[in-house]
This record gives structure tokens, sequence and C-alpha cells, in this order.
């Protein structure tokens, strides 16, 4: 092994890996077990890829993630969710202190091109189609999310588009176990489905719809739809925005802690989307609406939304791939982590890596092929683009490599380039893949907002039940 030692600022930060890799660039660091990340060369293949530096050990909760995050991205093998490419083989247990994912390198994320640039309705199509298309391999394989958000959806000039951050997921079939499903359910409070802060009964995959929805708003109109600064604030811009639940919706609540609460609260009327997104089309309206129905039971699921017509360009069920359900044993981990000390969860995390080496699952193409599924420009997002194709319109039905080659999906990326008016900002989102900013617990983006929500309805008038 090498010790590469980078500059990140006025410190040095150290990557013990492999002397197989030429560490480049130090993107930063995270809040999760002190998260770091760099792009670096794989020299035998000539590939770039990201290098993720986890240190979990001193506490019981970021070696779990670690663990999550090890397990279901050895998991997954789907176009839309990041891959593991290798994991550092540690030189002896008693000198295992750090933790190397070894993945794709991707260019920038969801949240910075939102903060930067204004997404088309083609843009949002696409982008949306993606994240719903890696959502259904999910929750076929009965695993819930937990922490969708524009920064864990990462990007590259091939407009192809890849969930990552899994240490929050969780199998569906453990939600009925609230309080340890509640435990560590720390997300970005943005992306919340009401349901999440008003009972802590059972969640199901509704709650991923949600974040899916806040997204698709948030790439509509260039800003978080919920920005909430806390638990009450959350809630409150929710409801001023669906208005007050419905009679079936109220009772639908199973807390009653909970109901007392929305009782207390002044009547509020639904705003309409349109009023809202002035300038989007009746399609993508009515998509969002459906993603952010209030009640779960009545929220569009994930096949249903790819079903929908706003995604009938790209919708197509014989390349949309589910997973197998993962077996009951598979999260054994989570279901005992009570009762495993950091030493324990240390030796699990290290049997996972020993395992991950010797199936010898890592990959890497060669120097002149793309990480992603069908052929892309180069790395650089300002790199020229090849001409073209003379077809205006995408077929309703193709194949997923087809896909890219339809005219609106390759402007996409052209229309970034054209509006990348921050040079240096370009050259530092070029060489990240994201993840260290992806980990902060619970503080928002720093994105500003033009302020809090006004509500558009008020009235002293409460619910009378």
């Amino acid at each position: 092994m090498s010790r590469a030692a980078p500059q990140s600022g006025s410190r040095k930060i150290s990557f013990n890996v492999s002397e197989q890799y030429d560490i480049q660039d130090v993107v930063g660091e995270g809040a999760y077990g002190v998260v770091c990340g760099s792009s670096a060369l794989h020299k035998p293949s000539g590939q770039k890829v990201a290098i993720k530096k986890i240190t979990p050990f001193d506490h019981s909760m970021f070696c779990l993630r670690t663990l999550r995050e090890m397990k279901l991205l050895r998991y997954f093998n789907h176009e839309n969710i990041i891959s593991i490419l290798d994991i550092q083989k540690p030189r002896s247990y008693d000198t295992f202190t750090e933790v190397y994912l070894i993945q794709e390198l991707m260019e920038t994320d969801m949240h910075r091109v939102i903060r930067t640039q204004e997404l088309s309705d083609d843009h949002c199509q696409y982008f949306i189609y993606q994240t719903l298309r890696a959502l259904k391999a999910m929750h076929s394989a009965n695993v819930l999310h937990r922490d969708l958000k524009p920064s864990n959806l990462l990007l590259n000039a091939n407009c192809d588009l890849k969930v990552c951050d899994f240490g929050l997921a969780r199998s569906a079939a453990s939600t009925e176990d609230n309080q340890g499903f509640m435990t560590e359910y720390v997300a970005t409070r943005w992306y919340r489905a009401p349901e999440i802060m008003l009972t802590f009964k059972e969640y199901t995959k509704a709650i991923d719809v949600w974040s899916v929805g806040c997204i698709l708003a948030e790439m509509l109109s260039g800003k978080p739809l919920f920005p909430g600064k806390d638990y009450h604030h959350q809630l409150t811009l929710i409801l001023d925005v669906l208005g007050t639940p419905t009679m079936e919706d109220y009772y639908g609540i199973k807390s009653r802690r909970a109901r007392e609460y929305i009782r207390s609260l002044p009547f509020k009327k639904k705003i309409p989307w349109k009023a809202m997104f002035p300038k989007t089309s009746d399609l993508a309206l009515d998509l969002l609406d459906k993603l952010l129905a209030f009640n779960p039971a009545k929220r569009i699921t994930v096949e249903e939304a790819l079903r929908h017509p706003y995604l009938e360009p790209y919708h197509d069920p014989e390349d949309e791939p589910t997973a197998d359900a993962i077996p009951e044993e598979f999260f054994d981990f989570d279901k005992n982590k009570d009762n495993l000390t950091k030493e324990q969860l240390k030796q699990l995390i290290y049997e996972e890596i020993m395992r991950t080496n010797a199936t010898s699952m890592n990959y890497y193409p060669s120097a002149n092929s793309s990480l992603s599924p069908a052929p892309s420009p180069s790395p650089c997002p300002v790199a020229p683009t090849p001409p073209l194709p003379s077809v205006s319109t995408p077929p309703s039905v193709g194949t997923w490599a087809q896909l890219k080659e339809f005219p609106t999906v390759k402007k996409l990326f052209q229309s970034l380039k054209a509006s990348d008016k921050n040079e240096s900002e370009r050259q530092q989102y070029q060489a990240s893949f994201a993840h260290p900013s992806t980990m902060a617990s619970d503080a928002s983006p720093t994105r500003k907002t033009s302020g809090e929500k006004t509500p558009w309805h008020q009235t002293t008038q409460r619910w009378l039940l």
C-alpha cells in the first residue's frame, strides 16, 4: 500500500490505498464517520475512479451505516445505482481503522446542478425517470432508501443519473419495528414524508415516493419546496401547500397526539399546483400531485409513476429491471444492533470486506470505455458533444441504450454547459463524486431561499369533529 497525502486546504488528508491508485484530487470531508472523498486514477486500467474514505469506528451508528452501504451496493447491480468497483483490503484486523470504497467517478450531483442551472422540462423528465427506475429496483428488493434528496443523485456528462448513499437504507419488512426504524432516521428534513413526522406506527415504500416528489418540485422551481427549519415548521409548510387533511386522511393518522396536533392548526385550503408552477406542463403537475399525496395509502407507487404519461417518452417495462427480494437474514445485524458492540460491528465490516475480496467482484473497464452503460462523451461536461441525430422526437418505447441517442437527452448537458457561469466551481464539481457533501445528517443545503413560505389561506376556523 502507498500513503497518498494530497492537500485539502491547509491540512493533509492521507489515503492508505494500493499503489495501483494514483490519488489526484481530494474533494472534501463530511460529517458521517469523517468521510473524505477523492478522485483517483486506477493505473492498470487507466480509469478514473472515486475513493470514499470512511473512519466509522468511533460510533456504532457510523459502523451500521458503513455496513449497510457496503452490503447493499454489492447486492444491487443497476445502471442507475452507484456501484462499488472495489473495497481496499486491510493489512490486518488489528490495524484496521479506515474503510476505502472505490466507486464510479461521477462529475456532479443534482443539488449542485439545481443550484446553478435552470432545468428544462426535458431535464426534469429524464432525471426523474432515471430516479424512479432505480427506485423500482430497490423497492422490488424490499429496500427503502430513506434518504433520497438532490445531493444523493449523482450525474455525469452523459446525462446518466445514479442514486448513492445507502447508509440509512432499511428493509421494508423491518418498519413495523417502529422504534428501531426511527432511531437513526436523521435524513434531511426537507424531503421527509408527513407520515414520518405524524406517526410512529408503520412506514411503507411511499416515504421514498414522497422524496421523489419533493425532488421533482425542486427541479421545476430551482428551490426546495418544503425548506422547514424544524419539525413543526416542516409540517406547517407541507400543510400550507397541500391544505388541511380530509377527514379520511385525518383518521388515517395512527397517532392520537399527531391527530390532536393537526386538529389544533388553522384550516388551510390547498394551493393549486399551477399557481405555484405556472410555466410547468399539466402532465408534470399531475405526476407531482400524485407523488405528493398527503395520505401514503393514496400516493402513487413507483411502478405507477413510471407508467405516468409524463414519462411516456422513456417508459419501457421491458427495460426497467427489478431485483430479487433481499433475504430476511440480510439485515440480521440491524435487528441485533442494540446488542452489538463497536468491536463486533468492526468484525462484521472486516468480514464483509474480506468476503468482497475473496469473490473478486471488482470490475474496471478499459481506459477507452465508459463506466456508464452506454457510450458517453468525454468525462468533462464542457467537452465537445458529438453531432445530434436527425430524429426530432423519441419513440414511445426503446431500449435504455437507444434512449441515450434522443436529442432531448443529448441536449441536457449542453444546456448545463452553456449556462455554467462559474468556471472555478465547475472545475471543483467536475472532480467531485458528491459523497462527502451528502453525509451531513440533518443539515440543510447551503442554497439560500427567498424566505419562509406564507400560508395561502389562514383563518381562525378550527376542525370540528
